[in-house]
């Protein structure tokens, strides 16, 4: 077993992990961030980059890097009731650098904050390495055990951060209670192919008993199709062409796309879950991000509230972590400043599950949108509260101002991303 000494552990490289890891090692604390997978290539994850997200990225200085990837823009939101479009969101009229949604593939942007990480020499960044669970001494978490490409490791730190997801190991094995929320969907992920010629198309189409999801992609949509919580394995059962009948019906223009769907293999599946845990952190010992709160793909936030959780916890905690491990109280700060943006908007995808998701989901006619959309689509004034909540969430973070080394020649990420047209 190696033995290494580090001031702060994280376990999970994706957004919150890598945010925080470079924001702490920017601010002068020894961090080591650790991620199971080799790469970062996993397709049908939060690929939302959202207002708040690119203005973290402006105040850091690297918006102009960030944008020069390729990606989409999208500054007003719509959905489709059946042929009836509503304007619910323009976020043209924020405040911020961006007023738009970037969609952009999660590996492209965890590459680019892995890059830039080689500034920071605090910073070590081990792939292909699996945290295994908590070491324990005195009730403190002191460390973790880790697996990794040479055999076993043992990483002592003054601070255990678990950004490792929704199914978070080292929170099952930390003891700290999940409140469970019940939600009535899960959603199938597919890419379909996007002609040249395809015309402008809502983000959310919601029929008769459906909900479908286009988020484009260049020469591709990313699809996202909503179904009852367990519905996946009764369509699975079935005959594809049952499949394709069920988006071509909900979708008419997207008929031709769906016929080159190759098959069940194409289709992944996200288990919809919407949890918090109640304390979310124990001495020695902090979860953030998925880890402290699964949300719903609902307004697709969960990425953008992730960062502002890597955010606070930063600007909180790098100046106690200089002078030694963080007792609890300063812990709990995090989850002081977190937990009620994070209520506030689950509350908020748990009410728009409920009262349009579901009836949706139930309804053998195409569903009437609710009389709050009716309004947003009347008075177009009224769109910039919806913009507000989606694109800057609730009690934005900003990154603290500290020095930092000269950045003039940024790293070059160290993981190339595949063209989009590789095959998943």
């Amino acid at each position: 077993t190696t033995t290494l000494t580090t001031q702060v552990c994280v376990a999970g490289g994706g957004p919150a992990g890598l945010m925080l890891g470079l924001l702490l090692a920017r601010a002068g604390v020894e961090v080591v961030v650790l991620e199971k997978h080799a790469d970062f290539l996993r397709d049908f994850r939060g690929d939302t980059l959202h207002p708040s997200t690119l203005e973290v990225i402006h105040q850091l200085g690297w918006l102009d890097q960030l944008l020069a990837l390729p990606h989409q823009r999208v500054d007003q939101l719509a959905l489709d009731f059946g042929g009836q479009w509503v304007q619910v969101a323009d976020l043209r009229q924020l405040p911020v650098a961006c007023p738009f949604i970037a969609l952009m593939p999660q590996w492209d942007f965890l590459n680019f904050l892995a890059g830039k990480t080689a500034a920071f020499p605090g910073f070590s960044l081990r792939m292909r390495t699996r945290a295994t669970g908590l070491i324990e001494r005195d009730g403190r978490i002191v460390g973790i055990t880790a697996e990794g490409p040479d055999g076993p490791l043992e990483i002592n730190a003054g601070l255990v951060v678990a950004a490792d997801g929704r199914d978070s190991l080292l929170r099952d094995q930390s003891g700290l209670a999940v409140e469970e929320f019940g939600v009535p969907m899960d959603v199938q992920w597919f890419r379909l192919d996007r002609p040249a010629d395809a015309g402008e198309l809502p983000l959310g189409t919601i029929g008769a008993g459906g909900m479908l999801i286009l988020l484009p992609r260049g020469d591709y949509w990313q699809c996202g199709h909503i179904v009852p919580k367990g519905g996946d394995a009764a369509l699975r059962a079935g005959d594809f062409e049952v499949f394709r009948a069920r988006l071509t019906a909900l979708k008419p223009e997207i008929a031709g796309p769906v016929q080159r769907l190759g098959g069940w293999d194409d289709v992944k599946l996200l288990t919809v879950e919407v949890n918090r845990l109640n304390d979310w952190c124990r001495e020695g010992l902090l979860c953030i991000g998925d880890a402290a709160h699964a949300m719903s793909p609902v307004a697709g936030v969960g990425i953008n509230l992730a960062i502002q959780d890597a955010v606070a916890a930063a600007n909180l905690l790098a100046g106690p972590l200089r002078d030694g491990p963080p007792d609890l109280a300063t812990l709990r700060r995090v989850q002081a400043r977190r937990l009620w943006p994070t209520k506030v908007t689950q509350r908020l995808q748990l009410m728009v599950q409920k009262q349009i998701i579901a009836d949706a989901l139930g309804a053998t006619k195409a569903p009437r949108p609710p009389l709050m959309l009716r309004l947003f689509d009347a008075w177009p004034w009224l769109r910039r509260f919806p913009a507000r909540l989606i694109g800057l969430g609730v009690r934005p973070e900003h990154v603290e101002s500290t020095p930092q080394p000269d950045l003039s020649t940024p790293a070059e990420p160290p993981i190339q991303p595949p063209p989009v047209h590789s095959p998943r």
